[in-house]
């Protein structure tokens, strides 16, 4: 295929001759929905099963405000970012590179990011080990469920698992399984959580008064820290949006800035479907989340259940055995697996993307050559997994390794709030801006991101 031909279908090259016109309206937007779904599948995994229900029952019902905060503070500033990425056709660590100071081409902001994909690496080792055990106990290989052969061996099977299956890296088969997995356990989740009022569990308004009251339970500050890092868009998740929106085709149908009023008209059509979709994503993660924290408050705080190390698969499954009976552990295996599965669904072409976008701004590829691109994702596919899958056979706690990578990314939403702003003062045109109601939130949300993000990182360093 000729060079001219490949940029023909490449999302990152934004070609006159690929320009289109808005949908209007819900119902022709439908199908142009999906980046949002591919971020859904990222949050309602690792963050609401293990870090959301851990916190449910460590503190019950008293931070119940954190969580409905924490999903809804941060989504101006994605919408903002996704807004640049779309009048613009590039992706965010393309825009993070271009805040100085450097160091060896490298701007600091990327600098922050790659010591966020370190603490990572744990995170997402939690999440295939999380995988690993639920599948140990629903078919033990090699010896008992709980013991180190058989999760050792469903940890390979896992991490070779995602590699096969996510290898073409297809956009629309990324959309399509993580639209799937969402689908699948959202619902089942929801319904047992509108279900507890019916059961031995119940929780009633005086439960939910108190979740609202604005407090935080002494012991509780650090759990509450890592799931605001985790739950809801976190760093990297409104980072890797950017990339689902430019090759879903919001940009290329927005094409390249010309200054007209066409273009603008255009602009402005394709981030009225982004606000869509990232609206029907919120909605997805931020049910989900109240579903699995009031899970966690309700059944397994009561009884002083708190997940941790590799019981936290059987920890977790008595929220169902407890409120629907015994058979109701082998469904929850099954819902464990998609819930966490879907996290790596979204996570292993997300962050192999934004890997290698931070090669590319290094200098070590051309991100505009979409062959050289495809050989350096998949590369990244093949190796993630496998270091994820060996981090977590060396900690072998899955909580954890998932805190870690949620106080990392709480951090790390310092600098990209800062990243937001000057991209938006610089390179966003004032035209396709949102109006003044869109922007009073985008200044609530970044100030609410900077003084979490300020308190965890004196945190981390012992200050408060």
């Amino acid at each position: 295929m000729s060079a001219s031909a490949a940029h023909q279908d490449d999302p990152y090259h934004l070609d006159p001759a690929a320009v289109q016109e808005a949908p209007t309206g819900w119902g022709q937007s439908l199908k142009h929905l999906g980046p949002g779904l591919i971020l859904s599948a990222s949050i309602v995994g690792s963050g609401e099963l293990i870090a959301t229900t851990t916190l449910g029952a460590k503190a019950g019902f008293a931070l119940l405000w954190m969580v409905i905060f924490s999903t809804f503070v941060k989504v101006a500033v994605q919408v903002e970012l996704a807004r640049w990425t779309i009048s613009t056709g590039q992706p965010a660590l393309t825009g993070y590179n271009k805040l100085g100071p450097h160091v060896a081409g490298i701007g600091w902001i990327n600098l922050l990011w790659a010591l966020m994909a370190l603490s990572k690496v744990l995170q997402m080792g939690g999440v295939i080990g999380g995988t690993a055990i639920a599948f140990s106990i629903l078919l033990p290989l090699g010896g008992p469920p709980m013991e180190a052969t058989s999760i050792t061996i469903w940890t390979v099977i896992v991490a070779l698992g995602s590699i096969a299956l996510l290898w073409s890296n297809s956009y629309s088969l990324i959309e399509k399984g993580a639209t799937a997995l969402v689908v699948i356990f959202s619902l089942v989740t929801i319904a047992i959580a509108l279900g507890l009022p019916f059961t031995p569990y119940a929780y009633g308004m005086d439960d939910l008064a108190t979740g609202l009251a604005l407090t935080i339970p002494v012991g509780a500050i650090g759990a509450a820290i890592a799931m605001f890092g985790i739950t809801g868009v976190g760093a990297d998740e409104l980072t890797f949006y950017t990339y689902w929106c430019v090759e879903k085709g919001y940009a290329r149908h927005v094409g390249p800035n010309d200054g007209s009023e066409a273009w603008k008209r255009r602009a402005r059509g394709w981030i009225r479907v982004m606000y869509k979709d990232a609206f029907v994503s919120w909605c997805i993660y931020t049910f989900g989340t109240l579903a699995f924290f009031i899970m966690g408050a309700a059944v397994l705080n009561p009884q002083g259940l708190v997940p941790q190390g590799n019981e936290m698969i059987t920890s977790l499954s008595r929220m169902y055995t407890d409120t629907l009976g015994e058979w109701a552990g082998i469904l929850f295996l099954i819902g464990a697996i998609a819930v966490l599965g879907s996290t790596l669904w979204a996570a292993v072409p997300s962050w192999s993307r934004m890997y290698v976008n931070l090669f590319a701004v290094m200098g070590m590829l051309d991100w505009h050559d979409p062959a050289q691109r495809l050989r350096w994702i998949r590369g990244f596919t093949i190796g993630l997994p496998l270091v994820w899958g060996v981090a977590y056979l060396f900690v072998r706690s899955p909580v954890l390794m998932i805190q870690i990578g949620g106080a990392a990314t709480g951090v790390f939403l310092l600098a990209a709030v800062v990243a937001v702003w000057h991209l938006r003062q610089t390179e966003t045109d004032p035209a396709i801006r949102g109006g003044t109601v869109f922007n009073a939130l985008l200044g609530v949300s970044s100030v609410a991101i900077v003084l979490l993000g300020a308190y965890t990182g004196l945190s981390v360093f012992g200050v408060v």
